[in-house]
Parts: structure tokens; sequence; C-alpha cells
């Protein structure tokens, strides 16, 4: 199947809006989610562009495939007509967001943000439209506020309702300390919110407590229509398990190149396709459904794992530069021989892919095998390693030079 061409607007009915807008959702609450999606129903029939956002702190400088996930869904409330801006939060990344955190993050400086900061916006352009997206920073109304005014804020809430935040109360439990500031976090997001009149923010299943909850509260308070959240499902890395991190080597980044990006998608199990075709890709529920239909029909998963690997090196790439790596991909593992004998290797849990060449015995020490790594000569499933740390995602092919090879297993 081709990849989608991707239109700059869309001509939908209510019912196809509403589908299309809560594709790869999740609420963890059957009620909250119909809740969620009426209300979205009610603001689209006012039959005017919705003010919608998203924040993006930046504590790192480069953006890996799972910060994108957001971006698709303000992309396709563009493609609807909407409002949409792209939100740095320069400021609320002083403080770092606790919400799925269990210890306090530290500090960054003024500096670290705004070095962090300069290329957040380009990356975004990958997938947002860049004529049809604002860009604000959240500086603007944060550092304006006033301390009466902060204690304003926060009168809105209770010490509780704090408390019973799960991260907070499992380092409770485990006698950990919370710090004070790390409850002015929910109290900036929500008032990003206030200061943009916003109808809808995107966000990920962690940012519940700071959507729902202050943001919609502190809205009410200052007299606006509260606003409807988007949570997007959160998309697992390369070993189809665990959240994308780049600490834990599982992530693909989008300035990846194409070859290697096409290779990093190759390598995650077939049982994350339908969540990588949801969450990364301009599919729309139909197209997602055919998928899923020729999955049931017998399709290889290889086969459909190309698609997937075609249209997201396309996304942030172009088609020429999807086609030549899938053509790259295809000389270097399927094309040429791999040797009928090679040792099997089974993976524990935790082991990155220097862990499983000094096992394997094709290097003498962690030493030789990131060096190898370094140049070039280590290859999952026909894909260059770039990173000694990446978590390798069984079953695959391992190459370590011309002649060592090893198939990993899982355990």
């Amino acid at each position: 199947m081709s990849a989608p061409t991707e239109p700059t607007s869309l001509s939908l009915s209510l019912d196809e809006q509403v589908t299309f807008l809560m594709q790869g959702t999740e609420y963890g609450d059957a009620t909250l989610a119909k809740n969620m999606e009426r209300e979205l129903r009610e603001r689209l029939k006012e039959g005017r562009p919705l003010r919608v956002y998203c924040g993006f702190d930046p504590r790192t400088s480069d953006l890996h495939l799972g910060h994108t996930i957001p971006m698709r869904k303000l992309r396709q409330f563009q493609q609807l007509g909407h409002e949409v801006t792209f939100l740095i939060g320069n400021y609320t990344s002083l403080l770092g967001d606790p919400s799925d955190k269990d210890k306090a993050r530290d500090l960054l400086t003024v500096e670290d943000v705004a070095r962090n900061a300069q290329t957040y916006a380009q990356q975004a352009f990958k997938i947002l439209d860049p004529d049809k997206t604002r860009v604000r920073y959240n500086a603007e109304w944060l550092s304006e506020l006033s301390f009466l005014e902060v204690i304003k804020l926060a009168q809105n809430f209770t010490v509780q309702q704090f408390m019973t935040r799960e991260n907070f109360a499992l380092r409770i439990e485990k006698g950990e300390p919370i710090y004070l500031h790390e409850t002015f976090y929910a109290l900036m997001q929500g008032y990003d919110a206030v200061a943009q009149h916003t109808d809808v923010q995107v966000g990920g299943t962690d940012q519940l407590f700071n959507i729902l909850t202050a943001g919609r509260k502190l809205q009410e308070a200052n007299g606006q229509k509260p606003q409807i959240g988007v949570f997007m499902k959160i998309l697992p890395g390369t070993d189809g398990v665990v959240k994308m991190s780049k600490s834990l080597g599982n992530h693909i980044p989008i300035l990846a190149t194409p070859e290697d990006m096409y290779g990093k998608v190759m390598s995650i199990p077939d049982s994350a396709l339908i969540i990588y075709f949801e969450l990364t890709t301009r599919y729309t529920p139909p197209m997602i459904e055919d998928v899923k239909q020729r999955l049931v029909e017998g399709v290889n998963p290889r086969d459909i794992k190309m698609e997937l690997a075609r249209e997201i090196v396309a996304i942030f790439h172009g088609e020429e530069a999807a086609q030549h790596a899938e053509a790259q991909f295809k000389e270097v593992f399927q094309k040429k021989g791999l040797p009928d004998d090679m040792p099997e290797f089974a993976v524990s849990d935790g082991m990155n892919v220097v862990d499983v060449i000094v096992a394997l015995k094709f290097a003498a020490s962690k030493g030789e095998a990131r060096r190898l790594i370094a140049g070039g000569g280590v290859y999952l499933d026909g894909r260059t390693v770039a990173d000694g740390n990446e978590l390798p995602a069984p079953p695959q092919v391992l190459q370590v030079g011309k002649r060592r090879f090893a198939r990993l297993l899982k355990p």
C-alpha cells in the first residue's frame, strides 16, 4: 500500500470529525472518555475554529518519535481548520513536570532552556503546518505573575488533591520527599490554558491532573469555559513494551537518517504495529481498520512493518528518501545472504547491545564493543546501530563486522 497523501484541509461530517480526533486517545476511565467526547462534539457544533494547543518543555535539545504523538493530533486539528498553538514551555521547563517521575527533577537554568528550545519549532514543523501554527513561549505570561497572583491561583486547590496523585502517593508510601515547588508545575500549566483561553489541550495520559484538575479549574475560576482534554496513548519504544525514552535506548530520533529510522521501525515487535499506525502515521481510522484486517487475513507482518517504516520515514524525510531507505534495507538484510547456521542468544531483560556483544564474545570488553558501534560495524536486522545503550527487540539478527552473526531471541 502506498503512503497516503496528507491534505492540508479535510471536509468531514461531525461524526467523522469526532472519530478522527479521538483516534489514538486513552483516558483510563470509560466515563471520562465519554464526557470528553461529548464536550468535544458540543464544542465542534459551535461551528468556529477551536483554540487548540499542546505544550512542550525543552528539557532536552532533540525530540524522538514519542514526542511527536501530540503533534500528530495537533496536525489533525489543523486539517479541520482549527487554530493550533505550539507552546514552548520555556518557563515551566525551569521547574520540570513531576507527573511521571518518582523523584524531583533537577532544575534547569534559563540558558539551558534557551539552548534546548532553539530547534524545537523547526523539528515540530516536520509534522505541523508552519503556515497554520502559532509558536508561543509561556514565559510571556508566567514571568509576569506577581507573588500575590500565584497565591490566588493556589487558593483554588487543596494539598490533599496533590498528595493523592499517583506519583506523589507512591513517594509518600516509600518515605521519599516531595518538595513544595513540585506542586507549582500544575498551577503553571493550568494558567497556560487561562492565558490562551484554550478550548482543547492535547497531552499524554500522564497529564490528566495538569489538564483536567488544574487547567479546567483555573479556567472556570477566571470565568472561562473549561477546556477539553485530548489525551494520547503513550508510544512504546522499539522494544514494544516500555515508554519510548532516550535514556533507555529504545527511541527513534526524528532527526535520525532515513536509513537508521527505517531500520529502527523494522526492529519493533509485531505486537506494536497497530499502536504505531494509530499514533505515528497519517493513516485515517478506515485505513487502520484495513491494516488490522490484512493482519487477520494472514498478510506477513513483516510486509506490514515495511509499509509502516516507509510511511514514518516519508513523514520526516520525504517519499524519495523512504524508497531509498527501503531499497538499502532490502539490499543489506534481505538480499545479502545470511548464514544458515548462526548461534542463538536469549536476550535477558535490560541487556543493551553492548551487553549482548560482550556476552556473545564478539568483543573482548564493553569498550571494544562501543568502539565497534562507533565505527559503524554493528547491525540489527541490517540497520546500523548508533547507540550502544539501545535495547534489542528480539527476534532480530545481530551482525558484528562482516562475519559474526547471532540470532537474538526472547528469554
